[in-house]
């Protein structure tokens, strides 16, 4: 038999000072937990949950880290009763422009003066990766990042890196300079032989065109690898 006195999940019913809208309204954002602010996102619950609940249900995907929710694609949101498309897209836009909010204090700097600088850049930008990519960072003559792109994914042993791309590229957004890159998502940030012979190649390549490859950095949440710093470069 159908229970006609189950409370409503809805936040409406919830006393003003809790429902997340009105609490960042008149509290401000900082004073929201992770997630009352991802229910402002999520913007309504369905009939089982609130918005705030299936909040917490995406933050315990990703262990109640931030950080880990950029990883989950558009499917991984939609696992979750109540997410839709239209909310997972909402979620994956607000994780972007976080991203991009860190990453603005290094587009901003005048120059990269050491490996650990750039370093921290290229960590932030391909920090959600679950798989291989391979970038490219071009620098102007003053060491200020002019482009970054990501060349190939799938993993360098694996996939192709077109050096003609890279160094199009580099001609096109008025590059001298360029520091490869790529991550390793399985933490370990040695470079393998053909992470060598790779960068050895593209070096030769880069010099036909004036352009110097300055360093090739590995990164993972672990921390990075310098090929400039470690003098096989």
């Amino acid at each position: 038999m159908k229970n006609i006195n189950k409370p409503s999940t809805s936040i409406k019913n919830w006393a003003m000072d809790d429902r997340p809208r009105e609490k960042l309204l008149h509290k401000g954002p900082v004073n929201l937990s992770d997630s009352e602010l991802l229910a402002i996102l999520i913007n309504n619950g369905n009939k089982e949950k609130s918005a705030v609940d299936l909040a917490k249900e995406i933050l315990q995907m990703g262990n109640n880290n931030l950080n880990e929710l950029g990883k989950f694609s558009l499917q991984e949101y939609q696992r979750i009763k109540g997410i839709g498309l239209a909310k997972a897209i909402t979620i994956a836009a607000a994780i972007e422009l976080g991203r991009r909010r860190q990453l603005a204090p290094f587009l901003k700097k005048t120059v990269f003066r050491k490996s650990e600088d750039i370093a921290e850049f290229i960590r932030t930008s391909m920090k959600d990766y679950t798989y291989e990519v391979f970038g490219v960072v071009y620098l102007n003559r003053s060491n200020k990042v002019n482009h970054f792109e990501i060349i190939s994914s799938g993993g360098i042993s694996g996939t192709v890196v077109d050096t003609r791309i890279i160094l199009k590229k580099a001609i096109e957004h008025g590059a001298t300079s360029i520091v490869l890159c790529h991550n390793h998502p399985s933490g370990n940030i040695k470079p393998s032989k053909a992470d060598e012979e790779l960068t050895k190649k593209i070096k030769e390549a880069a010099k036909y065109h004036d352009i110097e490859v300055i360093d090739h950095i590995i990164v993972s949440e672990e921390g990075y690898f310098s090929f400039s710093d470690d003098g096989i470069l």
